[in-house]
């Protein structure tokens, strides 16, 4: 992994460093934010107002030459590290050849391609088709069209704390208002929101937190109106919270003896983040549908929905797709990302992230008492902080490490429905001495409260 990211910062001239030589944020930055405000709404916020110029690995080199160790992944989207040389390489000789011309007016290979590698590595060892959209929420929208056609029923059913986009009906499936509902409804219908398993808060078995998703499914709504139920195997935006041992088996069972089509939303944990392809692998689950985005194209905008060909091809011909929906240059991107994770061995890294960084947020743990909880799989961890010795939600303690963070050149993200969660999301180009380096900034942090 060396050599490789040895090479890779040659051939940016990004060298693979924290660097710090203005405040934060610079003058530029300063400069840019001014323009910004005049021209950008204010719902656009950013949670560090820093203008990044130029990005490589796991490194990103605002205006004034800032150089921060990203701990974020452009929220997991850099899964295989900043301008991957593969990924450059294959979008830029797409863009040589046609930039668009609609699939569903006439195909190209590209997209075939994508949904053949999609087939390959989601789970389960049946016939699987796959329709390519441009986002994350778009995927779970097509997700529930297909699944509402499918069973002919129109109930949707979400775990509390989820998170699945920003369109009316992704914001009434997701569980937090504020900011990403507020004021914005009224929302999508026939939306049911049933309790989730969350093992550091609830204390729950499996089998325990199963049978309390079952019975509020059953009894509140009716298994006999319900299309489809969605969950996140690791839940991302509502905190990295990784269910309790059986849980999702038992609600896949359940779903299947009552004809309720079983979605795994692995829009933030599939795409080799966990050291599988699809997080659904680590808890033996094989999803009728899987949503894919974020990683799957090294930054450029894709999406998809992969299932049993029965379930997708439920849709009248005409009844899937969009104009820019499985884009000939991102599918390129896509490609070159499957390629990549292959060729490089790059499942691996996700595990050997794990190893150094579990133990190390383990040890901060013990050290300070404000981390309530350590959890996640491979590149995809989290600590939950509290009020010490309590289960109370410490938001305030996030925004104060995020920001020591910041400054020191360590770009950190929030999450969780309290914002009480700091995740970490580093691209598997991240090496064992930048990860070293930005956990120190962290204890740094942390020593402050």
């Amino acid at each position: 992994m060396t050599d490789t990211l040895v090479t890779a910062s040659e051939t940016s001239g990004i060298s693979q460093e924290r660097r710090i030589v203005t405040a934060i944020p610079g003058p530029k930055s300063h400069a840019l934010t001014e323009r910004r405000l005049a021209v950008v709404p204010v719902g656009v916020s950013s949670a560090l107002p820093v203008f990044i110029e130029r990005a490589h690995g796991a490194i990103v080199v605002d205006v004034d030459g800032n150089q921060f160790i990203d701990l974020g992944a452009g929220i997991g989207v850099m899964t295989i590290g900043h301008t991957d040389e593969a990924v450059v390489a294959a979008a830029t000789a797409q863009l040589g050849e046609f930039t668009h011309v609609m699939f569903t007016i006439t195909p190209y290979e590209g997209y075939v391609r994508v949904a053949e590698l999609l087939a390959q590595h989601t789970p389960g060892d049946f016939p699987k088709k796959t329709v390519l959209l441009n986002s994350g929420a778009e995927a779970v929208e097509n997700a529930v069209k297909i699944a509402r056609k499918y069973t002919g029923r129109t109930g949707v059913a979400v775990l509390d704390h989820a998170y699945h986009g920003r369109t009316n009906l992704t914001m009434a499936m997701t569980y937090k208002s504020m900011p990403y509902k507020l004021g914005f409804g009224p929302f999508a219908s026939d939306v049911h929101h049933a309790p989730n398993s969350y093992p550091f808060r609830d204390g729950l078995s499996g089998a325990d937190s199963a049978a309390r998703t079952i019975a509020y499914l059953e009894k509140a709504v009716g298994a006999s109106d319900l299309a489809c139920l969605v969950v996140e195997p690791i839940q991302g935006e509502g905190g990295f919270v990784v269910p309790a041992e059986g849980y999702l088996p038992a609600l896949q069972e359940w779903c299947a003896a009552n004809g309720v089509v079983f979605i795994a939303d692995e829009i933030q944990s599939g795409m080799a983040r966990t050291g599988v392809y699809f997080a659904s692998e680590h808890f033996g689950i094989v999803p009728d549908l899987v949503l894919s985005a974020k990683g799957i194209a090294g930054g450029l905008p894709i999406a998809g929905v992969t299932g049993r060909a029965e379930i997708m091809d439920a849709s009248h011909p005409g009844g899937l797709g969009g104009t820019f929906a499985g884009n000939p240059v991102a599918a390129a991107a896509a490609v070159a990302v499957f390629e990549s994770i292959e060729s490089r061995g790059l499942l691996a890294e996700g595990a050997r992230i794990e190893r150094l960084l579990k133990p190390a947020l383990l040890a901060l743990q013990q050290k300070y008492e404000v981390i309530g909880d350590v959890r996640g799989i491979g590149a995809m961890l989290a600590i939950e902080l509290v009020q010490p010795g309590t289960l109370e939600p410490n938001p305030a303690a996030v925004t104060v490490i995020t920001a020591y963070a910041a400054r020191h050149g360590v770009l950190l993200l929030n999450a969780g429905t309290w914002g009480n969660v700091i995740r970490f999301l580093p691209s598997l180009a991240i090496s064992d001495a930048l990860l070293t380096e930005a956990l120190g900034v962290l204890d740094e942090a942390l020593a402050t409260l």
